[in-house]
């Protein structure tokens, strides 16, 4: 059993672990986005980010069949026990999807940083947290970097820039409220993100095929290049299979018991 596995380790151990294969995924994620969508020339974020939430859904639905993780069955209370988040989660998933395939890597990292202090505040607003002055500072350090350096960006992208700083948005904005509806006791982080993707999937699909998107990605001439091919599936299935997901969300709940650990999470985290 994974949580299993997790206990038995340091506390220490544990959140290194998490951090390191958070960062491991991400990392690897972006770039593969990054070559789908610049380098292969692939039309579609959208139908990529299908194809990811699918993953996501079967992965899970999987292993809840097999009892290696719990999640409850679905009722008519769990919309309303979510709301916003599916909304949140369409909209950082597809935003970072277009941002990531309309700039540079470097400027997406570095613009990327504004989610830092986006989630501060809302923590703030909506937790009702309070952060020291060492976290500000540090932030308004890592945010004044980022201004430093989008200024000197040679390539400016503006419909880029919009879709990183939506995204930025939508992540601090599903971070905090996941944390907020997140309970043990019901949905649990497997069932947030599984009914997350189950009720989005669908109005998403509708939405490509309506905007003749999915027609463009269905014609796309790469679908015979068994390379192209490995790469779209393994960005599917990465998030999930290879804890992407999973760690950012055991890594905040093992920050949790502490408040000054949890308040430094979004500094430790956020790429």
């Amino acid at each position: 059993m994974m949580a299993t596995g997790a206990e038995l380790l340091p506390s220490g151990a544990a959140r290194l672990l998490s951090a390191l294969l958070y960062g491991a995924c991400s990392l690897l994620l972006v770039l593969l986005n990054k070559a789908l969508l610049t380098a292969y020339g692939f039309p579609s974020p959208i139908v990529l980010g299908i194809g990811q939430m699918a993953a996501t859904i079967m992965i899970l639905f999987v292993a809840k069949l097999n009892k290696i993780i719990h999640f409850p069955d679905f009722d008519k209370r769990i919309p309303a026990k979510l709301f916003p988040l599916p909304l949140l989660y369409i909209g950082n998933h597809l935003s970072g999807l277009s941002s990531t395939g309309k700039l540079s890597l470097p400027m997406f990292t570095v613009l990327r940083k504004f989610t830092i202090p986006l989630t501060l505040l809302l923590e703030t607003i909506v937790l009702g947290k309070q952060h020291s002055l060492d976290i500000v500072a540090s932030v308004f350090a890592i945010v004044l970097g980022a201004v430093v350096a989008a200024g000197s960006d040679l390539a400016f992208n503006l419909e880029g820039y919009i879709f990183v700083f939506l995204n930025d948005i939508f992540t601090a904005a599903n971070g905090v409220y996941t944390k907020q509806k997140m309970d043990p006791k019901e949905l649990g982080k497997y069932g947030v993100l599984f009914y997350n993707a189950c009720f989005m999937i669908i109005p998403t699909f509708i939405i490509s095929v309506s905007t003749g998107d999915f027609q463009q990605a269905t014609e796309f001439n790469q679908w015979k290049n068994i390379l192209f091919i490995m790469q779209f599936l393994l960005s599917c299935f990465l998030g999930m299979a290879g804890g992407l997901r999973y760690s950012f969300l055991t890594l905040g709940s093992q920050f949790k018991p502490s408040q000054t650990d949890e308040e430094n999470v979004p500094l430790d985290m956020k790429s």
